[in-house]
């Protein structure tokens, strides 16, 4: 699932959030909002005493207690993820320009090295960033948040058959973060995948991409 993602702004007044840090910004060479990976630190946006603002949080909700970092839940029926959904205090939204899934195959460059797969970047044009449905905790570490998933669309589908992020409607974004559980679990659908494109498969630890 989605392990690779990017937000290629700075912190903006968008999905009703002010432009605010409900914190200071870190300053360590784990906090790189371009460029998200498991354990990095990210912006995501919350709310705290009737405020929406943003946040910094480590991608990872158990703050290393599991084998890996859990960055994508599903199931919001089990007791550890159903707690959290039940509490709009523990839901966020994670803002992103486009996210990254791998080829299923193994890719032969035909440059003497071994095959490796290729980098498959979705965006919704519509919503140069758009919101991903997400949960956090305060964890031994700090705040760690992960991200909502939910089926594949059909443009997602052909590259990773299993899941895909939950990426919010514009309208839906309020219901997210204040609705009832049953209406946050009513969101966890696949994004229309006619207002998808994806590129790739590119190949940015060779010279030469295929």
């Amino acid at each position: 699932m989605c392990n690779r993602a990017r937000m290629s702004y700075e912190p903006e007044t968008i999905f009703g959030a002010t432009s605010a840090l409900f914190d200071e910004r870190p300053r360590d060479n784990r906090f790189d909002p371009h460029e998200l990976r498991p354990k990095g630190r990210a912006y995501v946006i919350r709310e705290e005493a009737g405020e929406r603002a943003w946040d910094v949080m480590e991608w990872d909700v158990l703050g290393g207690q599991a084998a890996w970092p859990m960055t994508n839940v599903r199931n919001l029926g089990l007791p550890q993820w159903r707690r959290l959904a039940e509490r709009p205090e523990n839901r966020c939204l994670v803002p992103l320009t486009e996210f990254c899934e791998w080829t299923p195959d193994k890719h032969d460059l035909g440059d003497g090295k071994p095959p490796l797969k290729g980098e498959m970047w979705s965006a919704v044009p519509e919503q140069p960033v758009f919101a991903v449905a997400g949960f956090w905790q305060r964890t031994r570490e700090g705040r760690g948040f992960t991200m909502v998933t939910c089926d594949p669309n059909e443009l997602v589908r052909p590259i990773h058959p299993k899941a895909m992020i939950t990426i919010l409607a514009s309208e839906d974004v309020d219901t997210w973060l204040r609705g009832s559980y049953d209406e946050v679990v009513r969101l966890q659908q696949p994004y229309d995948a006619a207002q998808m494109t994806v590129r790739g498969p590119v190949f940015p630890t060779r010279r030469d991409e295929a």
